[in-house]
């Protein structure tokens, strides 16, 4: 039995009540021990004194009471032990102020107390928790000064600090000096390239680790997200499912927003489902996180239903309802739910304005969107941001009221971004107007001269005017600028596979099928009036060509490619980059008519739901 079990013993047997600080599970608990001790004259006593201090020490993040009680006892010891000052340095590392921490540790130094290896590694965390890399560079000298630097829990809280500060270098230096590598050693090591960005370095870390945990895992599905690499975050996934490692809330709800991002339905039901059969908890983060996936991947009535059944909603899943009707159109309801959320005493965020903004503007209710406008400063404290300007521009624009949207951006508070002046040249683009149109897209040209985009509209633009030799000279300086049109993509998911359709591109396996089966479907809708519409090619070729270009545009070879793998009546969901042009949609609706389908298309800025020949935003995108 070791010197401090046989204190403890002691002193327990002379004070029972002692034994209660074992299993003290709250602040009240301790205040009752605390005034005993004090009435026994046992708070002199530094081992018992200490044993209060413990239970802070198992706090996960004290907060600013606990952390006033804990430096009371602290002040009520005469002479602080090592272990007092280690229990002091260890409670404020996992608190909002880790610096004081250090504090401790100067106290300590001036008491001529020869701090342990369980000293520093808390220091470290400090240092990790406040993001303090010279400060971390310091302790690491105090370190190397005492002798600590072969300890291994020494050295894994230095590979963990030099990591989430950035400094990759050093933390691969300390890493390769661990003569026995943990769990803990490379998970710290995949988290820091992770956190700068260097997914390819974090998963040869991964592929490397002898042994992976539930930590490891998600450290790198989520550096998968975070960089935008969706569908490596969802493979991974399924190789962390064929090795039996079950997944926990976090990972789950990484899987199912990378699942949203892609606009993979199929896949983003089987991660709901994968929930559901482990008996997982859908806390609010899950939960919105399901709200979000099942709306952008085009079925938002599951969306509600999930979002009606969650257990408590805050401000953030009534927003993304919110945006998820505004996405798919439902404008008016979209605006009920924020009536009833406001209704329920929840105060809107600056992004639930957002949402509802947006659904002003897709609905065409212009009155309705500047009493919102308006309702934001006036009412809840709210000073519009430049997405909110560029909501109301876009609402402006989209309702043919191009002049006031030009008036509004100009009289402006705050400069105005080029996403503002984009939302207005698009509506110069939808209702043909050149001259406002112009003037924009000289704007945009010299805010962004290598945005392919403005180009490309503007260049519409002209087109639709007849100004051909406009068109010209804007191709001209495109090349001048090495500016490149962002080719366009379409994903479309078959049997839990994604395929992805990019223009002009040849590579899919069944690509001579899929152009096969689109001319069977031109010649069906040509009876029914389909004519095609190149005013939005760019290029300058003939007539004849202009039609091939547009028989490869991506969307529609992915909607040849659904028709042929699916039965009759299955719903068709496609997921673009870039606004659908007016001849894909033109054709997707007759398709929709002929094929007596329904087509769910996710393009850069809404839903269109294609049924009968008709499309749910009623031609106003």
């Amino acid at each position: 039995m070791n010197s401090s079990s046989s204190v403890a013993r002691t002193l327990s047997s002379k004070n029972p009540k002692l034994l209660f600080l074992e299993t003290c599970s709250n602040l009240i608990q301790l205040k009752l021990i605390h005034a005993y001790m004090i009435r026994a004259s046992l708070i002199h006593d530094v081992f018992a004194a200490s044993r209060l201090l413990t239970f802070f020490t198992k706090l996960e993040e004290p907060n600013s009471n606990s952390l006033c009680y804990a430096q009371r006892i602290f002040s009520q010891i005469q002479n602080p032990n090592l272990f007092i000052y280690n229990s002091m340095i260890r409670i404020y590392s996992t608190s909002n102020n880790p610096q004081h921490s250090l504090q401790f540790f100067n106290k300590l130094q001036h008491q001529n107390l020869i701090p342990d290896n369980l000293t520093f590694p808390f220091l470290v965390k400090s240092c990790t928790q406040f993001a303090s890399l010279e400060t971390g560079r310091q302790i690491h000298c105090q370190i190397i000064r005492f002798g600590f630097d072969p300890d291994i829990y020494v050295q894994n809280s230095l590979v963990h600090m030099y990591a989430t500060c950035g400094d990759m270098g050093t933390a691969s230096r300390i890493f390769c000096l661990i003569s026995q590598l943990d769990a803990v050693s490379w998970t710290s090591m995949i988290a820091g390239f992770s956190k700068c960005g260097n997914v390819e370095s974090a998963r040869r870390m991964f592929d490397r680790m002898p042994e992976r945990n539930i930590v490891t895992w998600s450290t790198m599905i989520i550096g998968y997200a975070r960089k935008g690499y969706f569908e490596k975050a969802v493979d991974l996934f399924r190789i962390m499912q064929s090795d039996n490692v079950m997944a926990n809330e976090t990972v789950m709800a990484t899987v199912i927003s990378s699942c949203a991002h892609l606009g993979v339905l199929e896949q983003g039901e089987r991660a709901h489902d994968y929930v559901m059969r482990n008996n997982l908890t859908v806390n609010m983060i899950l939960g919105t996180s399901l709200v979000d996936m099942y709306s952008r991947c085009g079925n938002i009535h599951k969306a509600i239903r999930v979002f009606k059944e969650l257990p408590e909603r805050d401000v953030l899943s009534w927003t993304t309802a919110i945006t998820g009707l505004a996405m798919h159109g439902y404008a008016e309801r979209s605006l009920k739910y924020f009536s009833h959320m406001v209704r329920m005493g929840l105060t809107p965020r600056d992004i639930t304005f957002t949402a509802v903004l947006s659904a002003c503007s897709r609905g065409g209710l212009v009155e309705r969107g500047f009493e919102l406008f308006e309702s934001m400063r006036k009412d809840y404290g709210i000073d519009p941001r430049l997405e909110h300007y560029g909501c109301m521009v876009d609402l402006l624009g989209r309702a043919g009221k191009l002049d006031e949207a030009e008036r509004f951006i100009l009289e402006m508070p705050i400069k105005p971004s080029s996403p503002i002046w984009g939302a207005l040249l698009g509506a110069c683009r939808i209702h043909k107007n050149a001259v406002i149109g112009e003037r924009v897209g000289k704007i945009l040209m010299q805010l962004e001269p290598g945005h392919s985009g403005y180009y490309v509209l503007l260049s519409n633009i002209y087109a639709r005017a007849d100004r051909w030799d406009d068109v010209m000279d804007l191709r001209e300086v495109m090349k001048e600028k090495g500016v490149k049109k962002l080719p366009g993509y379409s994903l479309i998911e078959m049997d839990g596979s994604v395929h992805r359709f990019i223009v002009g591109d040849r590579s899919h396996p069944e690509i001579e099928k899929i152009e096969a089966m689109w001319e069977e479907i031109v010649e069906k809708i040509r009876d029914v009036g389909y004519e095609g519409n190149t005013s939005d090619v760019l290029f300058d070729i003939d007539e004849e060509e202009k039609e091939t270009a547009l028989r490869r545009h991506s969307e529609k070879l992915a909607i040849a490619f659904g028709l042929m793998r699916t039965g009759p009546r299955t719903t068709i969901r496609i997921v673009k980059n870039l606004r659908v042009c007016e001849d894909c949609h033109t054709a997707t609706k007759l398709v929709s008519k002929m094929f007596d389908r329904e087509m769910i298309v996710r393009d850069r800025n809404r839903f269109h739901h294609f049924r009968g020949g008709t499309c749910s935003c009623m031609d106003y995108w």
